[in-house]
């Protein structure tokens, strides 16, 4: 709700910017690995590519990748009564809550792990870079910009 009521003072068109955050991130992500790839030093993995952003990074990664769903539940929230909107976050912080029991689930098998170890070098990257790209695009904030500049 934070984050909705800071975003409110950007213009909804022009959010879909908050995407060349998680974008630039990979990208440097994604750099450092292969800058990294034939070093026999191993020990960084996937962390090394998480740091890049630290607290910050992927704080704004997770307002990045629910921008859109700040710019709706803006006035969602707004127009709800107190009693919904406490109800509204409670059945949210409850299904949060089962995501995370299954997310543990299915990241502590053995077999994902396994897999992981052998790719995390640059899927967390990827994955990061994926994520900006399709927050530019699916916000269509290019054809705006490109609007703008002609």
């Amino acid at each position: 709700m934070v984050a909705a009521l800071g975003l409110t003072i950007v213009p909804d068109e022009w959010v879909g910017f908050i995407g060349l955050l998680p974008l630039a991130i990979g990208v440097l992500g994604l750099v450092r690995w292969l800058r990294r790839r034939g070093d026999d030093d191993d020990d960084d993995g996937a962390a090394g590519a998480l740091r890049t952003g630290g607290l910050l990074g992927v704080a704004g990664i997770t307002i990045a990748n629910g921008a859109d769903n700040i710019s709706l539940y803006t006035p969602v929230f707004r127009t709800i009564s107190p009693t919904d909107t406490v109800l509204t976050i409670v059945v949210f912080l409850l299904l949060v809550a089962v995501w995370c029991v299954a997310g543990r689930a299915v990241g502590t098998h053995p077999k994902v792990t396994e897999t992981l170890e052998r790719i995390e070098h640059w899927l967390v990257p990827a994955v990061f870079v994926g994520l900006g790209l399709y927050i530019i695009i699916e916000s269509g904030v290019v054809p705006r910009l490109i609007g703008v500049l002609s």
